[in-house]
């Protein structure tokens, strides 16, 4: 397959791996790029010993293209996309935050950089900002869609942007990237889908549970982790959804994520200071929400943690591997076109 993401990349089909925290790690995002994809590694838990040995880890994998994200609001995400760039990380994905200095940086020793947005607004500053593509992530995603739906979102921006446009939400076979292309989408990007493969750390338990869900069984609120998210309906999820982080809870889970990301905590807190009180609130649910991501995906329990999937979890049924996913949805996309051209001929 041929579009203007594999051209960019230099990726066989224009499928992206998602870098979900916990879930996105170097096997997984070797696997992704070794079946002609690109893989993204999620560094928004790690800290930056952690993301120097995971880029290592990776390039022992594979010598395929590879990408690595930040969420430039988490604690530690300027010092780990500094170390992407140190360690010219092929493909820099950046969200929640301004990336400019990324892109200017990335594009000196070649590097490819996606913003990933929600609406026309930050894609055009993205591509202002001189970004190579955008990834645009529709209500129907896991974890951060916004209120515009992937069936809206992907053909405005591809209207309004000169750059490539990478469609993330909903996606989970070949229906779904072919659908996306006639949108005017150069490829797609799935976190949901390639959670549940052979090569994802996720749990077992986690994985044969949204298995059995159907797309109407998402929770969407940004009671999970301080900003509107969709996450699996588990009772885990049930109880996040009563629970209220108040200025005290804040202060005490200021030290989880100091100890997480293994910053010094009087560092932490001067950057949180700075960044106002709603940062400081979304980083206390940011805290408590990492405890629950891990309790779901590291050790299966659903009935105190959280899942965060997309919609689409009610179109996944097995747990292939990575390549044998990877080949059904080139396969399927290619039927899907051929069936579609015979309805319009």
């Amino acid at each position: 397959m041929k579009t203007r993401i594999t051209e960019l990349f230099g990726i066989q089909y224009p499928i992206v791996l998602s870098g979900m925290s916990f879930v996105s790690e170097p096997k997984l995002v070797a696997a992704v790029s070794n079946a002609g994809g690109l893989g993204i590694l999620a560094t928004g838990t790690l800290n930056q010993e952690q993301t120097i040995e995971s880029i290592r880890e990776i390039r022992k994998l594979t010598d395929k293209p590879f990408g690595a994200n930040v969420t430039l609001l988490f604690p530690g995400a300027m010092e780990n996309a500094k170390i992407l760039l140190a360690e010219k990380v092929p493909v820099i994905n950046f969200a929640l935050g301004k990336g400019d200095w990324i892109v200017k940086e990335a594009h000196q020793y070649g590097g490819k950089v996606v913003a990933t947005v929600v609406n026309p607004r930050h894609a055009k500053r993205a591509e202002e900002y001189g970004c190579d593509a955008v990834i645009a992530t529709g209500h129907e995603a896991a974890a951060h869609g916004a209120e515009p739906t992937t069936l809206c979102l992907v053909p405005r921006l591809a209207d309004q942007l000169k750059i490539p446009v990478i469609a993330a939400g909903g996606f989970a076979d070949g229906r779904g990237l072919a659908a996306a292309l006639a949108l005017g989408a150069q490829g797609i990007a799935m976190g949901t889908r390639f959670g549940n493969t052979q090569e994802s750390p996720v749990h077992e338990k986690t994985k044969k549970l949204a298995q059995q869900k159907d797309i109407t069984d998402t929770l969407y609120s940004d009671r999970f982790d301080g900003m509107p998210a969709r996450v699996m309906d588990t009772p885990g999820a049930r109880k996040a959804l009563k629970r209220r982080v108040g200025l005290w809870s804040a202060f005490l889970n200021s030290f989880a994520i100091a100890k997480e990301m293994k910053i010094p905590y009087h560092k932490l807190f001067l950057q949180t200071l700075s960044a106002g009180l709603k940062t400081t609130m979304q980083l206390a649910y940011l805290a408590k929400a990492f405890r629950g991501f891990r309790l779901s995906m590291v050790e299966g329990d659903c009935d105190e943690g959280v899942y965060p999937v997309g919609q689409v979890t009610g179109l996944i049924s097995d747990c292939p591997t990575v390549a044998e996913l990877m080949e059904r949805i080139v396969a399927e996309a290619r039927q899907a076109q051929s069936n579609l051209g015979n309805m319009l001929s």
